[in-house]
Order: structure tokens, then sequence, then C-alpha cells
């Protein structure tokens, strides 16, 4: 899930409007707009205050994990920014999926293929 689609998600099960939401926040309500509708992203002081004001990790409003109180643990978070994709034994021991389907080892191979090619020609424009 989307950080824009998690916002709306909160906001409607607590039953405010995006003008109440706003107003919590200290911010417009066509920001508020921008950001359900990944437009735009919040910075760091308006994802901390919505954070705050739902009551829910920062890992979760950013969908970095589906618990709404948990937060990673500073070393596995860590870990996870600089995982490897590339790594046989990580692909070996993780269930890489897009779109609730997991990821053959061949596809996860031709997936890194094309993020390296793409990489590639944008280092060369």
């Amino acid at each position: 899930m989307n950080i824009g689609s998690r916002i709306s998600q909160l906001r409607d099960s607590r039953g405010w409007t995006q003008e109440e939401l706003s107003q919590a926040l200290g911010i417009s309500r066509a920001a508020l707009s921008h950001y359900e509708k990944n437009r735009r992203e919040p910075d760091s002081e308006t994802l901390t205050k919505m954070a705050d004001v739902f009551n829910v990790s920062l890992d979760y409003l950013v969908g970095r994990t589906e618990h709404p109180h948990m937060v990673l643990d500073e070393d596995v978070g860590a870990f996870v920014d600089r995982l490897e994709l590339s790594d046989e034994e990580i692909l070996s021991k993780f269930a890489l999926t897009v779109d609730g389907r997991q990821l053959s080892p061949e596809e996860a191979r031709r997936f890194i293929a094309f993020v390296r090619a793409e990489r590639a020609m944008n280092q060369s424009s």
C-alpha cells in the first residue's frame, strides 16, 4: 500500500474529512489531497505529525510494515535498506512478490537486469 492510500485509509477509518485532518496537521486541504492521490509526498515533519495524529509508527505510514505499532529495529531497517537483491542466497531465502505473486528466480534475475540497464542508460544521458 502506498503512502497516499495509507493516509486516506487511516483518515476514513476515523470518519474524518480532509478538512478536519488538514487542520489537525496544520497543512492545506489541497496539500492533503495531493498526498492522498500520490501527486506529492509529505515531508518528514508532516509524516511525523501524521504518525502522531493517527497513533501509528512511521514505518506503518510509509508502508514498511503492515503492523500499525511495529517499528523496525534500527539494525533490521539498515539491513533492509542495503539488501542486495542480486545475491543468489537472498533470492533463495526471501519470497519476492509483484502483484501478490511470487517472482520465480528467472523473473527476479530479469527484473534486476532491467534495473541495471535502465540505470546504465540514465548515467549515459
